[in-house]
């Protein structure tokens, strides 16, 4: 379970010209890795999440997740991969607020036509794997800013996801609550084999990663060994 990105280029209008979001870029994160991807405001770090995550359809280049290529699907072939094989972790964990932890997971589960006692089994040992199963019936006023975004990387992974992509888990977070998110996202890239990308602001806790890429102006380094 793979991605890999292979010259990819995405630019935006911008006035007379084209604004230039991913430049040539290059990527490749296997089943099990933890890649993490910083740089400035603006230096195509969301454009990369979005072309990695089937949103968008870059200009140039492949976009391949375990051996399908992205840019060959169309549009309802896009809407199902993601539905099935691609997990999103939101900077905000985005919960609906009249719903409990579970009904969060089992809506996710609804949406995609997973039987419902399955679905009940999977939610239980995904909030239990994250540290919440004493708190299943808690809406997200009862839980803390931590406890909410735990939510939101079982709810992302649901769909039992080859690839997880996160966006700036966190900036809402103080430190030991972010390091204690990255900490899971670690340990669940391990031990569901999932190819994962988190693309953060936040550099106290790339030692949890297993390399670090950066943005500058669309283009993409080449990930190092932290």
């Amino acid at each position: 379970m793979t991605l890999t990105l292979n010259d990819v280029r995405l630019t935006y209008p911008d006035g007379d010209r084209r604004l230039v979001a991913l430049d040539a870029v290059d990527l490749h994160v296997a089943a099990g890795e933890f890649v993490a991807v910083t740089g400035p405001s603006g230096s195509g770090k969301s454009s990369l999440l979005a072309v990695a995550g089937a949103l968008t359809m870059p200009e140039q280049g492949s976009v391949v997740i375990e051996s399908t290529d992205v840019t060959a699907l169309d549009q309802r072939g896009r809407d199902r991969l993601r539905r099935e094989r691609i997990g999103f972790v939101f900077q905000q964990a985005n919960l609906l607020a009249s719903l409990t932890a579970l009904d969060q997971l089992l809506l996710v589960a609804h949406v995609a036509g997973s039987a419902r006692r399955t679905a009940e089994a999977r939610a239980h040992e995904l909030l239990d794997r994250v540290g919440l199963a004493d708190k299943a019936r808690r809406r997200p006023a009862e839980l803390s800013g931590g406890e909410r975004q735990r939510v939101g990387v079982a709810r992302a992974l649901m769909g039992q996801p080859a690839l997880l992509l996160v966006d700036e888990p966190t900036s809402a977070l103080d430190h030991d609550r972010g390091e204690s998110v990255v900490r899971l996202l670690r340990d669940i890239t391990r031990e569901q084999a999932v190819a994962t990308i988190m693309v953060t602001h936040d550099l106290q806790h790339l030692h949890l990663t297993n390399h670090t890429a950066q943005m500058q102006d669309g283009r993409l380094t080449t990930p190092a060994s932290v």
